[in-house]
């Protein structure tokens, strides 16, 4: 039983590193990237779709994303959805295309970004120790039921804590790495 609970915290903790991988992903560094724009939604014939279940995005520059929707009808709503996104940029039309065009980061656009970075580590860091909390209890509630011993129960908690550890230097680390990449000109 406390085997299982130790696997279950890891796989939750680790998940918990992959969600903010993602997020990591989806913050503008100083190079163009689809996944800047795949996920912003788009109003499709009365439905919310992401950009990239309806166009094609390709980066064809370091500094540029040209996005083509496939129905040609739905170019200016995904030509509003990014000026309306939060990456700061105004799409250009070209035809059926979209084009956009990342202007180079400012000083302070770089401190803005690593303060996001920051905060979205702070939240995996929570959700990490959330993970080891409610683990935590239900050891504290096997070692009341019995059967456990307390050496088994410390045990246990020991190797908890050794897996949070393991994971909060993991996104200490990813924070560390993505802060570089914005900052780097």
């Amino acid at each position: 039983m406390m085997q299982e609970l130790l696997k279950d915290a890891e796989k939750r903790m680790k998940k918990a590193v992959e969600v903010l991988k993602e997020e990591f992903k989806g913050l503008r560094t100083g190079r163009a990237s689809t996944v800047l724009v795949e996920d912003i939604k788009v109003d499709y014939y009365g439905s919310t779709m992401t950009i990239k279940q309806i166009a094609q995005i390709s980066v064809p520059e370091s500094n540029q994303i040209v996005i083509q929707p496939w129905d040609v009808s739905v170019v200016p709503n995904v030509e509003k959805a990014v000026r309306e996104s939060d990456l700061g940029v105004q799409p250009q039309r070209d035809g059926n295309v979209i084009r956009v065009i990342l202007p180079p980061l400012t000083e302070e656009r770089r401190k803005e970004l690593v303060r996001k970075a920051g905060k979205m580590a702070e939240q995996a860091r929570i959700a990490i120790r959330n993970v080891r909390h409610e683990v935590m209890k239900s050891l504290e509630a096997l070692k009341k039921e019995g059967g456990y011993s307390e050496d088994d129960i410390k045990r246990a908690k020991e190797e908890l804590q050794k897996i949070t550890d393991k994971f909060v230097k993991e996104v200490d680390s990813l924070l560390k790495a993505k802060e570089e990449e914005i900052l780097t000109i």
